[in-house]
């Protein structure tokens, strides 16, 4: 039995902005036998195609990406400040190298089709039904392509939210 609880989608009262850009998430895919997590801060949250939807950018290099094009379901979750110096962690070392999970000492729940961890707040559970690698001849404000020097453009992946849950 885990302390969190299904919530009603629509009566979040987060701000996404902070909640993404400042506060971070941690994207999370994979199976009980083998998993990873990475922290973002580009993404956002909203309706698409009558559906309440996450959208996530990943770089084709990063571990988690594997993840996310092996499996249909991912999760994002969302913690206290107190879990900054893990969300870094998760942010700047890679799963090929080390065992996060061991690291940032998480409990991992696998719940949903999707995994996240006892230590968070809040949990989108997300089912992939989109994506996409950014076209560099899609630019409209080619400053942006700074971003990519390495030519390494993120794929974008919008998910159906299935399930919010939250700590209580």
């Amino acid at each position: 039995m885990t302390n969190f609880r299904e919530i009603d989608l629509k009566s979040l009262s987060v701000a996404p902005f902070s909640l993404i850009g400042d506060s971070w998430m941690l994207i999370s895919s994979g199976t009980e036998q083998k998993y990873n997590m990475m922290t973002a801060s580009w993404g956002g949250l909203g309706v698409l195609w009558n559906k309440p939807v996450a959208f996530i950018f990943v770089r084709p290099q990063r571990y988690t990406f594997e993840f996310l094009e092996n499996n249909d379901y991912f999760s994002l979750s969302f913690y206290d400040e107190l879990y900054r110096d893990a969300l870094t962690l998760c942010g700047t070392k890679s799963g090929r190298d080390i065992n996060k999970t061991e690291v940032i000492k998480f409990t991992p729940i696998f719940n949903q089709k999707a995994l996240y961890f006892e230590q968070a707040n809040l949990v989108f559970i997300c089912k992939k039904i989109y994506g996409q690698f950014i076209d560099p001849a899609m630019f409209i404000e080619k400053c942006l392509e700074k971003n990519y020097n390495a030519n390494d453009y993120h794929k974008i992946y919008i998910a159906e939210i299935v399930k919010g849950l939250e700590k209580f």
